[in-house]
């Protein structure tokens, strides 16, 4: 890599530090899409793993008479609280999501969560959790490849485009809402597909801009998703 490549990658960082804003918010409006489908439907209960300070949660609020959140992270869903508490729908625990659940879901949400958990036992516990016709929508971060260079290239230009129409005033601090616990993604998107397939088969896997992947997966209706044990 080149000086002159490295200076400008850091001029790039630098400016997007000054117009902060969250990647998962590109996505909002595909998950509220498959939120309202699942209402339509029927459906009546959301949860959302790692809800990190809610902002999710209170959109989808807005769709399903029943949510909860959950977060192991307790200064964050402490957050959430704060969120969501003009929210008489709205239920935010502090858990990880591998403790046990009394209730099934219509639809279950992760968003930019999915890489800090195992993934094979993750996708079995969320299918598990499932009603039949339920819904489930990762947005999900991956360990970058070869194959996802054009992706990566296409987000580094649009990042700073997006961040200056987002937030034109420069900011000195990171926003509440981009303050969750973050982590580095283990699995490549070719690693996760082939871990998906067995466990939600006929899964829809697609790779995103600013450095997501998205996967959807629909109980058949009629059949209850089990959990492997």
């Amino acid at each position: 890599m080149s000086r002159a490549f490295q200076r400008a990658l850091a001029a790039v960082a630098r400016f997007n530090d000054a117009h902060p804003w969250s990647h998962n918010d590109a996505y909002a409006a595909l998950v509220l899409h498959h939120a309202r489908r699942v209402r339509a439907a029927g459906g009546t209960e959301a949860l959302d793993v790692g809800c990190g300070t809610g902002n999710l949660v209170r959109r989808l609020a807005s769709v399903f008479p029943a949510v909860t959140g959950i977060e192991p992270d307790a200064p964050t869903a402490e957050q959430a609280r704060r969120t969501t508490a003009d929210l008489a729908n709205v239920r935010i625990l502090t858990q990880p999501f591998d403790e046990s659940h009394r209730n099934r879901y219509d639809l279950i949400t992760f968003v930019a969560v999915l890489h800090h958990l195992p993934l094979q036992a993750t996708l079995k516990k969320a299918r598990g959790l499932l009603r039949p016709g339920g819904r489930l929508v990762v947005v999900g971060i991956s360990r970058e490849a070869r194959a996802d260079l054009p992706w990566s290239i296409a987000s580094l230009i649009l990042n700073p485009i997006v961040g200056a129409v987002a937030h034109p005033r420069r900011s000195s601090k990171t926003p509440t809402h981009m303050t969750a616990p973050t982590a580095m993604a283990a699995d490549s998107f070719e690693e996760i597909a082939l871990t998906a397939e067995p466990i939600l088969p006929g899964a829809r896997l697609r790779r995103g801009l600013f450095w997501r992947y998205t996967l959807s997966w629909t109980v058949p209706q009629g059949r209850s998703a089990e959990t492997d044990q």
